[in-house]
């Protein structure tokens, strides 16, 4: 099996590469460059092989970027990975949080009655839902909060914005900016898709000060530890259906 993973940032591509090392010594191959700039690198682990793209900041970046890797190989799997601002306190600091389903908190339009999303304007579907298995396993495996992650393109800065986002979607576990993208990649080419967060921040007002990136990359890497062997099972028992 072969699996795309989707980062925003170097460090993200960083904490999942390392994650993904069998054995810490071994650096394996340098990243390479594909069309349009994008950084990738692979890891190959039991059963499993996995390249890990940097596909840029937001949505539409994630979009591009993924849409160019799975134009230039095959993949049976698409996984959004890295850092976001969790929802308290179901998602506190530092804990991760598995997409049951990745939505598009932020596409549609603004009316005097309130916020419509795409799918309610008839614009198209706001909502990818990754497989249930998988997302249930993968959640299990890492000990992480199996919920909704909510894609934006503007992160939450205020106690309005997170209190609204919490009314429309009261089970998210999750914010981030590129879910979406992927996901949206990843069903124009038939695949499945998965996303996995580690929380960085409280999603409400920004506090700079109160973030915990480095606990986030931390519990990435430790996050992909154990989910290789997971995904491979997962892919094994799907290839042939």
């Amino acid at each position: 099996m072969r699996a795309l993973v989707v980062t925003a940032v170097v460090a993200e591509a960083d904490s999942v590469t390392t994650g993904l090392t069998p054995h810490p010594d071994s650096p394996g191959p340098e990243p390479r460059t594909l069309p349009g700039g994008y950084l990738i690198t692979r890891r190959d682990l039991p059963g499993i092989a996995f390249d890990v793209l940097v596909g840029g900041v937001g949505p539409a970046a994630a979009a591009a970027g993924t849409a160019t890797a799975l134009a230039l190989a095959d993949y049976e799997l698409v996984v959004s990975a890295g850092i976001g601002g969790g929802f308290e306190p179901a998602a506190p600091l530092g804990s991760l949080v598995v997409a049951d389903a990745i939505v598009a908190a932020d596409l549609g339009a603004e009316t005097p009655e309130g916020f419509l999303d795409v799918s309610a304007l008839g614009f198209g579907h706001s909502v990818h839902l990754p497989p249930t298995e998988l997302a249930a396993r993968a959640a299990e495996a890492t000990g992480a909060l199996l919920a909704p992650v909510l894609t934006v393109s503007t992160v939450t800065g205020t106690a309005a914005r997170a209190a609204g986002l919490a009314a429309r979607h009261p089970m998210a576990g999750a914010e981030a900016m590129e879910g979406f993208g992927v996901a949206e990649a990843a069903a124009a080419h038939g695949l499945p898709v998965l996303e996995i967060r580690a929380v960085s921040n409280a999603v409400g007002p920004r506090d700079r000060a109160a973030w915990r990136i480095g606990d986030a990359l931390g519990a990435l890497t430790a996050g992909f530890r154990v989910l290789g062997p997971v995904l491979a099972n997962w892919g094994e028992r799907h290839e042939h259906r």
